[in-house]
């Protein structure tokens, strides 16, 4: 498999540390909202990168903290009269609600920062200890970066680039050594959470929680470290300045960072007030979209939000589940008596061409795009080969096929639920009815089949039923 690096702006080989396993670390959320759009595209990606890594044949230990101490927390948390672990405890609740919607696993760990704290401590510490670090009088411990010769090397920036606070997107930063200097260990203020350490009562920076979650659960040096493109400065940048000065060893091997998600050609963000929720969109679309929407279009690449967009996935994903039903329906229906060897073995070449082109193209930096292309051909085969009789097992060959690479994806085809027995008989007695030539009452019974949520197909073989 190859992936695209930011740190060399190359794609490459991928070679784990160790054979057979993986270490990814991706940023998780800052739990102070419900997450949006352009947060779910990173969850969605990197739980896409892990199932592709399993199915791959390895073992991934997969770790995305929650960010539940932070200045947007603290504001949140005094606007409501709250603590910010009342805030944290609320939307981490709310994000497993959206998450398990688009059927994100759940990571190895799951890792809160303000559980981390003397793993926090821990890494600043070895840094002041190290002349890495400084203190400014009551505002907290920072980092030099002017220490670390090759600070800039992931977002290609120079030092002499970096405007007043560009370390921390501030413009204030009386006490600083340098511009881009960023902060560790934040002094407590009047109303603010704070724990002990060395320094004085305070609480950590931003980035120093990411650094400290992957050492304490990863280990000083990882395989894939995973985000979107707004982290990689100042975020991912800071990471490594001070992971890898602490821990005297690389934080990562592989960078890997998606694009943004777009409204009007800007980047959605909860900053610029054009974001959806997830929430929000879940009322319209059915999560199962949303998530095939993210992976309709390459990582790498931005993609425009709009209803339009939404709706074609809508359709594009029905479209597979209807041949998945269908491909179904005609392997338990007992009118079903396909045996053309010529449409048997044609469809049996397509799920392998599927599999084969599918796996090319996942292999070549995570392409879901052109791998969803791979299943619209598999569906094409499969209509075609149900309309030209194909034998049974040439259908289940395809169904199987189908199955297994949406399931990669995380892709769910609402296919598999049972139809009530309720339904089952009034589609009996619709059918009885129109054995009988009693068409009104046929008609009266498809109708009342129909208010129940439910459609009746009349097919070759046998009436197919599907939940509206």
């Amino acid at each position: 498999m190859k992936l695209f690096n930011t740190l060399t702006r190359t794609k490459e080989e991928f070679k784990p540390i160790e054979p057979g396993h993986v270490k990814m670390y991706a940023c998780g959320p800052t739990v102070y909202n419900y997450f949006h759009l352009g947060n779910a595209r990173p969850f969605v990606t990197f739980d896409t990168l892990r199932r592709y890594l399993e199915y791959s044949g390895y073992e991934v230990e997969f770790c995305q903290n929650f960010t539940d101490i932070d200045d947007k927390m603290i504001k949140r948390a005094n606007e409501e009269g709250v603590t910010v672990k009342d805030i944290a405890e609320r939307y981490i609740k709310e994000y497993y609600i959206d998450a398990d919607g688009l059927n994100c696993k759940r990571p190895t760990y799951q890792p809160r920062a303000t559980e981390s704290i003397g793993a926090i401590i821990g890494i600043v510490k070895a840094l002041y200890d190290q002349g890495v670090a400084y203190v400014i009088d009551g505002d907290g411990v920072y980092y030099d970066v002017t220490k670390k010769d090759d600070y800039g090397k992931l977002s290609h920036y120079n030092l002499e680039d970096l405007n007043p606070g560009g370390g921390e997107r501030k413009a204030s930063y009386d006490g600083k050594r340098n511009p881009g200097d960023f902060a560790l260990w934040k002094f407590k203020k009047e109303g603010e959470p704070f724990w002990n350490s060395p320094w004085g009562e305070g609480r950590p920076g931003w980035h120093i929680e990411c650094s400290a979650m992957i050492k304490k659960h990863l280990g000083n040096t990882i395989d894939i470290h995973g985000g979107g493109q707004d982290l990689i400065f100042p975020h991912h940048e800071n990471e490594i300045a001070q992971s890898e000065a602490a821990n005297c060893c690389t934080l990562a091997n592989y960078w890997v960072h998606n694009a943004f998600v777009n409204v009007d050609g800007e980047k959605m963000s909860k900053s610029l007030g054009n974001f959806f929720t997830i929430r929000d969109i879940a009322a319209h679309f059915p999560y199962e979209v949303i998530r095939f929407f993210i992976l309709s279009g390459h990582y790498r690449m931005p993609i425009n939000f709009s209803d339009e967009l939404l709706k074609a996935s809508q359709t594009g994903l029905q479209r597979i589940a209807t041949c998945a039903a269908n491909l179904k329906f005609n392997i338990e229906s007992d009118a079903y008596t396909g045996d053309d060897q010529a449409a048997s073995d044609a469809v049996k070449a397509a799920a392998k061409e599927a599999h084969d082109s599918f796996v090319a193209h996942m292999d070549d930096d995570l392409n879901t795009a052109d791998a969803v292309t791979d299943i619209y051909t598999l569906v094409k085969a499969a209509n075609t080969a149900i309309d030209n009789k194909a034998s049974k097992e040439a259908l289940k060959v395809a169904l199987d096929m189908l199955n297994e690479i949406t399931d990669v994806l995380g892709i769910v085809l609402k296919v598999e639920e049972d139809i009530p027995a309720e339904i089952t008989d009034l589609v009996e007695q619709r059918a009885a009815a129109k054995k009988a030539k009693d068409f009104a009452e046929a008609d009266r019974i498809r109708d009342l089949i129909t208010s129940k949520g439910y459609s009746v197909k009349d097919t070759p073989n046998g009436p197919q039923v599907e939940k509206l």
